[in-house]
């Protein structure tokens, strides 16, 4: 992973952007062999020309774009800057001290994760589940593949599939939960990989992380994930880049098949490697009842709008527990304070939406059905 401070990443994507916004225009003549500048492989196995005599490979490039000053933004602030490099890499760089136990992890999961990903991480309402299991016995599952309808597939939760477990405390502490993202102490999130651990069924240094199990940073170092070494090609160590380089290159590393292979190509750069053959004289063809040519819509059936069965469809996440930043239905004392203001004002914040809350709770509904809902929740929590 290649780490660049705000400025020079700000600086990098627009003058990329505006370059190619203005280099529209490609000479049709190929470049001299013997003034083409030299080439190389890009990270993803393409080529990479360097800008010379105004022109990238053969295409004609903007060269003032690349001398353009900067007209939006600002530079951070040291506290901005501070706040935005949080990177925590595998190796340990930027994981603070702390430390929470399984015990804890559980209570912190239990107030503030569990409506999104379910009881023991086994997730639900479109977020994912955080362990299915044993994570060392589901990781032999990641060679499954469906080849029949009942075929047991690949289990791809954290302790079987991530590769290092700092991107688990990283992406908790930046991200989560949703949506008071930042909100956790470094203790809560030692906590909580400790008990995401747990559920996984997983060991540190040759310890079970049990119940009673406290995580702290030297113990973190020491987590080896079972699939560290499932992944190609390796990125790890100063030679990462290089290495995936040399990876890409080679077309047989990934099963693609060159027709010349020495040459790069756009349009029929694959050997044909499968015969296509029909069925013949097979299929159904008798059909009880007939098979309908009709391209009409079925017709929509009216149906009265439920606002509690909206309500949950959409709206019970964040309303309907505690820790997740808005008022909890059937808590009398929190709604009193909106209800106070006029029902015209909180119709208007949950129309418009208000704090992390987005318009209509981000469902698509008309003011008339979201005021019916809204009428449900205030008239449980009276």
């Amino acid at each position: 992973m290649f780490k660049l401070n705000k400025k020079q990443l700000i600086s990098i994507s627009a003058a990329a952007a505006l370059s190619l916004g203005l280099s529209a225009c490609m000479d049709n003549a190929t470049p001299d062999a013997s003034t083409a500048p030299a080439k190389k492989a890009s990270i993803d196995g393409g080529v990479m020309y360097p800008v010379a005599n105004g022109k990238t490979g053969p295409y004609y490039v903007n060269t003032n774009a690349h001398n353009q000053k900067i007209e939006y933004g600002r530079v951070p602030t040291a506290k901005e800057y501070e706040e935005w490099n949080t990177d925590i890499m595998a190796d340990g760089t930027g994981l603070p001290e702390g430390e929470g136990s399984v015990e804890e992890g559980e209570e912190v999961y239990e107030s503030k994760c569990v409506m999104c990903h379910g009881d023991f991480g086994s997730g639900g309402g479109g977020y994912p589940s955080l362990s299915k299991g044993n994570a060392y016995e589901l990781h032999e599952t990641l060679t499954n593949q469906r080849i029949k309808p009942d075929t047991d597939g690949p289990v791809r939760v954290f302790g079987t599939y991530w590769p290092q477990a700092s991107t688990l405390w990283w992406y908790i502490k930046d991200a989560m939960p949703h949506p008071m993202t930042d909100s956790l102490t470094d203790d809560e999130v030692y906590a909580l990989v400790a008990y995401i651990l747990n559920i996984n069924e997983m060991e540190i240094d040759g310890q079970e992380v049990d119940d009673e199990y406290v995580l702290n940073r030297e113990k973190f170092l020491k987590i080896k994930m079972p699939n560290k070494d499932g992944f190609e090609p390796s990125i790890d160590g100063p030679n990462g880049p290089e290495n995936v380089r040399k990876y890409f290159s080679n077309p047989d590393n990934f099963g693609a098949v060159k027709v010349k292979p020495s040459e790069r190509c756009m349009t029929n750069c694959q050997e044909p490697t499968a015969k296509v053959v029909y069925i013949q004289g097979a299929g159904i063809s008798d059909f009880h009842p007939p098979l309908s040519a009709a391209r009409d819509l079925p017709k929509e059936k009216e149906t009265a709008f439920n606002a509690e069965k909206s309500y949950e469809a959409n709206c019970a996440m964040c309303h309907s527990a505690d820790g997740m930043g808005a008022p909890v239905i059937g808590d009398k004392a929190a709604w009193a304070n909106y209800t106070a203001k006029g029902m015209d004002k909180v119709y208007s914040n949950g129309i418009n939406g208000i704090n992390g809350m987005p318009p209509k709770g981000g469902a698509d509904l008309s003011d008339t059905n979201f005021k019916s809902i809204v009428d449900y929740i205030v008239n449980k929590s009276k």
